[in-house]
Order: structure tokens, then sequence, then C-alpha cells
């Protein structure tokens, strides 16, 4: 199957034009005529990934390794290191970064990964109306992301409307009708601000709350007809516990 009828798929899945006009999902490396007879998926790409792949391998992942604009390739630096690897081995990558966020990611993460009814969608928020303890919600939470420990902004005992972005959402702070924020990369300031406009939040982290990515699209995939492995990213962070 060509690289092009796999890509014309994926736009029929999660279209491309949805992504943020400061996204680079779609096409990043390869050509539309190559002959894919396997696809690899993965939340991001590293060095161990790319070497773990076989040549000719459509790798999709999640997160764009080329996101800025390169003005050039100096194969002893990142990301030029990874791409330099991934021609050399005829490895093809397509992203489906902020338009799977909307069609797919969070869906999937309230639903199957939390276990609630989504009550309203709004772009990358997904609105879960629910009437917990927050204690008891938080630990909820870290269980179902396999989080270390919740760490949380609490402005109130009970949550009555939650808001849900995978991996970094805390711009859309001020925009959320919620009384608690489920997002990752939370930092000072942004726990700062949450607390001075009463907005409860639990860092859901960014790498744990998206690396769903792959056994969603699998799942899609499975009717092409063509090899389809998973081969996730290991998360860039260690937990080293005193």
């Amino acid at each position: 199957m060509k690289l092009l009828e796999i890509y014309e798929y994926l736009n029929e899945l999660s279209p491309f034009e949805l992504q943020e006009k400061w996204d680079n999902s779609g096409l990043l490396i390869g050509d539309f005529e190559t002959e894919i007879q396997e696809i690899a998926l993965s939340i991001d790409v590293d060095e161990k990934l790319i070497d773990s792949l076989s040549h000719n391998t459509l790798l999709i992942t999640h997160h764009p390794i080329i996101f800025g604009g390169l003005k050039q390739l100096e194969f002893s630096k990142y990301p030029a290191n990874l791409i330099q690897k991934m021609i050399q081995k005829n490895i093809s990558n397509i992203a489906m970064h902020t338009n799977f966020d909307q069609t797919h990611l969070n869906d999937y993460v309230a639903t199957e990964v939390l276990g609630y009814k989504i009550s309203k969608k709004d772009g990358f928020v997904a609105y879960i109306d629910i009437d917990e303890d927050f204690n008891d919600f938080a630990a909820h939470v870290s269980q179902a992301f396999g989080l270390e420990v919740a760490r949380c902004v609490k402005c109130g005992d009970r949550v009555k409307r939650v808001a849900l972005t995978t991996g970094s959402g805390c711009s859309l702070m001020k925009s959320l009708e919620a009384d608690c924020f489920l997002t990752g990369d939370v930092k000072y300031h942004d726990a700062m601000e949450a607390k001075s406009i009463n907005l409860s939040l639990i860092d859901i982290g960014h790498y744990e709350s998206e690396h769903f990515f792959a056994q969603i699209l699998e799942k899609n995939l499975k009717n092409l007809g063509l090899k389809v492995i998973i081969a996730s990213s290991e998360n860039p962070f260690t937990y080293i516990h005193p």
C-alpha cells in the first residue's frame, strides 16, 4: 500500500486541517509514493525506537519530531540526529497531534481510562459532571494514570465539574467552566494562577495522559491489511524514590 493511501485514510479518521496553527501534523519525512508494508505507532521518536524498526517502516507518532522551523541539520544534535537515522533506514513519519487530540485522545481518556461520560466537548476540552470528594477523586485519577503521587492544587472539598485536556493545557485555564482541571505539564506559576481563580488542578502528566495514542490508533488501522505494531517510546522522565 502506498503511503499516500494510508495518509488519506488517516485524514478521514482525524482530519489534519483540525490541527492548531502552531502545530506541525501531517507527513514530516517520506514520499507519498513509497510502498509501505509495516506501520509502527508511538507517542514520540527516540533513538532506541528507531534502532528497533525495520527498514521502510511508516512511523506514525503523536508528537511531531519537526516542530519549529529547522534552520540547519547538524547530525550531532537533536532532532537532526534522529532524522538522519530515519532517512538512512527509509523510515517515513506522519504526526497526528492536535487534530488527534480533538477527535480521539481526550474522548478516550475521559471514557476508557477514567471511566466517565463526557457531558460536553469544547475543542481541546472534555467536560465531565460528577459529585465526588476531592481526595477520593484525586486518588482515582492517580490510579488510572499510574501516577506515583497526586500532584494537586486543592481549592475545594468536592468536585462537581471536571475539565480534561491531555498533554499540556494550562494556557486554557481562564476559559474553563469547571471547578477542577486535569492536564499535564503544570508549572509553579500555573498552580498559583489556578489558586487565584479558585480552580482545583490535578497534574496528570504529559506522557502519562497521552501514551494511549498508539493503542487508540491501532484499533483503527486493523482493516488496512498491514502489519501494525505498537512501539511506544519511553517516558523521558525517571522517578527515583529516596
